[in-house]
């Protein structure tokens, strides 16, 4: 299993970033994908998560609600995060995530600094 996250960079407050979790090793398509992230000094924490079933159900911490969307493209065996309004307090390393079969795999993560 191989979970390769791009995308992260400086930002500024009010500004976008869109991260891309390329995936493989497993039949992308039949499983829920997720981000997380971890800041400096807190846990790591669920941002959103994507299920398989048509277009995918999505879900949010509230933190992210109404800022961020999470994507699948099966074709692509890659799940996207949509980050728009950004926050300082959004500054972390974002992690791709998948569980199989009661493993949960990690990519290296890429780093979100939000910041003037």
């Amino acid at each position: 299993v191989q979970l390769v996250e791009s995308g992260g960079g400086l930002v500024q407050p009010g500004g976008s970033l869109r991260l891309s979790c390329g995936a493989s090793g497993f039949t992308f398509s039949n499983y829920v994908m997720s981000w997380y992230r971890q800041a400096p000094g807190k846990e790591r924490e669920l941002v959103a998560a994507i299920t398989t079933r048509g277009l995918g159900s999505t879900n949010y911490v509230d933190s992210v609600k109404g800022r961020f969307t999470i994507s699948r493209d099966n074709s692509k065996s890659t799940v996207y995060l949509q980050m728009n309004s950004l926050k300082p307090e959004d500054t972390a390393v974002y992690y791709c995530s998948v569980n199989l079969w009661g493993t949960r795999y990690w990519g290296k993560g890429t780093l979100v600094t939000v910041s003037s």
